[in-house]
């Protein structure tokens, strides 16, 4: 399949708005922070791959990957969510699974990233040089299988800095800062990773809207004190599953996550959400932004129920679909005031409202529109639970 069309877009790269004063920061990019406009933002690229998905459409192109990175941006995206781990030899590179697999000798043989050189990592996949071959990529999935790692347009690995220099820089980058969540990792040892990461971004971001993540809630306190210019977000399940780390464990403890660290917002997985919708109040009065994830995403019509609850952006792995969704029949500022006024229906959820005020709750007007369309939230999050993993 060749890469998707270049398609216009509106006011495609503006960021993401932040409620308390005291997070807006004076010098330097706050521009993630500033904006009202609600950010749609292509998950690791054009969207992760689920190898054992029977769905093609996740398994078109390398995740993580510079041709995945260029093909979500020739859609009106905000930003694109990347992982970045550092090498033994400090050089950040772009892979999301802490584990790399590969099979020698007809077994599967599994080493930490962190654990390889710079050389060693860029090894696996396919090559820059045509001439040379790389070892054969496999992954582990969460319940344990083990599948090779197969998309129809490849690309090898690449490293931070290769991702600044060839994606244009109008484009926002929301980087993941990836840790093991089975290590316990010392102050020192996160300093080292942060500041190797730190000084590629230093070097190479000019006026680039940038985003931290990370799950880790002593990485992302700790980025927040290294540097003053950019946003930091802490990543939460809220709760889907536990951790020893109690500060992980809910939207509430993302809360205290985020004001004890003077953290800028939350990215929270999509489900926890919808299951409690109060908590975006919440998190909106504690002054923090709120960015969603997950597979629910891709649906359209949870995109805009999520708009109406006022949360900020929603990462998504249907770049084109649910790009589409948002910006595809609203094009003038008259017509984006119809969509607010006037939905079409249930069958047409391409026509998601982007004009909705920044302050306060859905209108009763809003709100019958969501019950118009006859959304079955329940539904569609144990659907997707049945036919994807999570994260």
């Amino acid at each position: 399949m060749s890469p998707p069309p270049i398609m216009s877009s509106m006011s495609p790269h503006s960021p993401l708005s932040q409620g308390r004063e005291a997070n807006i920061l004076e010098d330097g990019n706050d521009r993630a922070c500033r904006s009202s406009k609600f950010l749609v933002i292509g998950h690791r690229g054009f969207g992760m791959n689920i190898l054992q998905s029977s769905d093609s459409r996740f398994k078109l192109m390398k995740e993580n990957s510079i041709p995945s990175f260029m093909a979500a941006t020739r859609f009106p995206v905000d930003f694109i969510e990347f992982d970045v781990q550092v090498t033994k030899d400090g050089c950040p590179v772009v892979f999301h699974d802490c584990l790399i697999l590969t099979e020698e000798k007809g077994a599967i043989v599994e080493k930490r990233v962190t654990e390889l050189t710079l050389e060693e990592f860029l090894s696996y996949g396919p090559q820059d040089d045509p001439g040379k071959m790389g070892k054969p990529l496999f992954r582990r999935t969460i319940d344990g299988g083990i599948f090779e790692w197969t998309v129809e347009s490849d690309a090898p690995l690449c490293t931070l800095r290769e991702v600044f220099a060839k994606i244009d820089h109008s484009i926002g980058f929301n980087i993941e800062l990836k840790f093991d969540d089975l290590v316990v990792y010392k102050e020192e040892q996160l300093a080292h990773v942060l500041q190797q990461i730190l000084k590629v971004v230093k070097e190479n971001a000019r006026d680039r809207p940038i985003i931290f993540s990370s799950f880790i809630p002593d990485a992302a306190h700790l980025v927040k004190k290294l540097q003053s210019t950019y946003s930091v977000f802490f990543l939460t399940n809220g709760g889907s599953k536990l951790y020893p780390d109690v500060r992980r464990n809910s939207l509430e403890e993302a809360i205290n996550v985020c004001m004890t660290g003077c953290l800028h917002g939350i990215v929270a997985e999509v489900s926890s959400i919808l299951r409690n919708p109060a908590a975006v109040n919440r998190i909106r009065n504690s002054g923090f932004s709120l960015i969603t994830y997950g597979q629910l995403n891709n649906k359209a019509e949870v995109v805009y129920v999520q708009r109406l609850l006022r949360v900020g952006g929603v990462i998504v792995d249907l770049v084109q679909e649910i790009t589409e969704a948002v910006y595809g029949i609203i094009s003038s500022p008259v017509q984006e005031e119809r969509a607010v006024n006037k939905h079409e229906g249930p069958n047409d959820t391409r026509l998601l409202p982007t004009a909705i005020e920044d302050e306060g709750l859905p209108s009763e007007e809003q709100l019958k529109q969501v019950r118009s369309q006859k959304i079955n939230l329940s539904s569609h999050i144990d659907n997707i639970i049945q036919v994807y993993q999570g994260e």
